[in-house]
């Protein structure tokens, strides 16, 4: 078996040694509560002095406070320092099998894995096994870059998706008698989360047949009408996923010989492969919110540029959250409405003869051209209702409440259209987001 060819790589995982905490040890993905310090600030007191990926990582709720050099040193010493005094320890290569249960679904499986950074492009247009599900922000991958390029390991919060519909990779390795690796409880209503070592041949070989059947080229082709086969989809994680990919280019870049650095540990990334069809994965919509933004002048902005593009739109005020809900619902076929809340009021946006596809392409257009244009404010991208209706209740804040996309659409339309917008989906709420645990040396 041949893993290579499926981008596939066995890799030697780097695991807390036996006695340390993993409730504090694992934290969840650094690009979540962005816009919450008070969720970051009760973590940080919650591990206090223990190790911890919190210590590892740059929870992006501090980027552009003015420290970023200083952190980043720190976590690069902590990385060192954990790796020095036995903090992590080497586990013989393999995979980590995985079942997490949240407050939302009772079991979503996974499967840790490296992934080749050769069989990925997260340019527009890229027909890599490994593709970006969503627009590639250039502007965020400089921060990451600074992060992971001098850091000697990587921890993943990447989650990759595969369209197994039969389950054959990732489910019946559950019917193995796997040795156990972690059972716990995850921080601050994450969840509980099982793991287990897979590192028999039989049972490697058993997933590289699984993933080679998913990517027959007659197969993909009768599927979704491409010669094109992309067998992983990003799902969460594509920028860090993206930063990787930088790095690996770089230095195969500076390399004096390119062919000797093909065997660099950079040339892969950790992630999970999650089934998109597991039970216990939902697509959740991901909202967004403008800060220290004038609604009547945002509101009058979108007017202008939806009547400029052909696509007019009108705003109505309602009552309350309800009567917007249903007021979209009950929108004209072909358009799309938006449900807003600004400054606590309550509204809707409706644009008619849109020429995008999904409603967040036809808002996020807007609100580049508006912040390219120079209007106030800034706009960060939240998860969950509750969340957008709490922040948008500030005098100068407008949240806008986007629908979900269908989990089963998304492999057919990354093929048949390319990446989405950014920030179109969410796996999950924010609290069911993957958190750190499993590490890998990259230097």
């Amino acid at each position: 078996m041949d893993l290579a060819k499926l981008a596939l790589h066995v890799p030697t995982i780097l695991f807390p040694r036996d006695g340390i905490d993993l409730s504090r040890w694992a934290v969840i993905a650094c690009d979540q509560y962005t816009a919450e310090p008070e969720y970051w600030a009760a973590v940080d007191e919650l591990v206090a002095s223990a190790p911890s990926t919190l210590r590892l990582t740059f929870p992006e709720v501090f980027l552009g406070k003015g420290d970023e050099a200083a952190r980043i040193a720190a976590i690069n010493a902590a990385m060192q320092a954990y790796l020095a005094d036995g903090t992590l320890r080497e586990l013989p290569p393999g995979f980590i099998l995985l079942d997490r249960q949240t407050g939302h679904v009772p079991s979503r499986k996974g499967l840790i894995v490296a992934l080749d950074l050769e069989h990925y492009d997260y340019l527009p247009g890229a027909q890599t096994l490994i593709r970006a599900t969503e627009g590639t922000i250039l502007d965020r991958l400089p921060p990451r870059i600074r992060v992971r390029e001098k850091a000697p390991i990587e921890l993943p919060h990447i989650m990759v998706l595969i369209d197994d519909p039969e389950r054959t990779v990732i489910e019946p390795l559950f019917a193995a008698e796997l040795p156990p690796l972690y059972d716990f409880e995850l921080m601050q209503h994450g969840g509980r989360l099982r793991g287990w070592h897979v590192d028999e041949p039989a049972l490697i070989a058993q997933i590289g047949r699984a993933l080679e059947r998913l990517a027959d080229p007659q197969r993909f082709r009768e599927r979704y009408g491409s010669d094109q086969v992309m067998l992983y989809a990003m799902g969460d994680g594509n920028h860090s996923f993206a930063t990787a990919k930088a790095i690996w280019e770089q230095l195969k870049a500076a390399a004096p010989d390119p062919a000797a650095v093909m065997d660099h540990p950079a040339r892969y990334a950790l992630v999970e492969l999650v089934n998109v069809h597991d039970p216990g994965l939902e697509f959740e919509a991901i909202h967004r919110v403008l800060f220290a933004v004038d609604a009547d002048d945002l509101l009058a902005c979108a007017r202008a540029h939806f009547a400029a593009v052909g696509t007019p739109c009108r705003v109505d005020w309602l009552a309350d959250g309800a009567a917007a809900a249903s007021a979209a619902n009950a929108a004209p076929a072909g358009s799309h409405a938006i449900p807003f809340i600004a400054a606590g009021k309550h509204g809707l946006l409706t644009i008619d003869r849109p020429h995008l596809t999904l409603a967040v392409a036809t808002l996020q257009e807007f609100l580049d051209a508006y912040l390219a244009a120079g209007g106030r404010g800034h706009i960060d991208y939240i998860h969950g209702a509750a969340a957008v209706e709490r922040l948008s209740a500030a005098a100068d804040a407008v949240g806008f409440l986007l629908p979900a996309l269908s989990k089963h659409e998304l492999f057919r339309t990354i093929v048949r259209d390319g990446a989405l917008a950014r920030k179109t989906f969410s796996m999950g709420e924010a609290d069911e987001k993957r958190f750190y645990l499993e590490c890998r040396r990259i230097s």
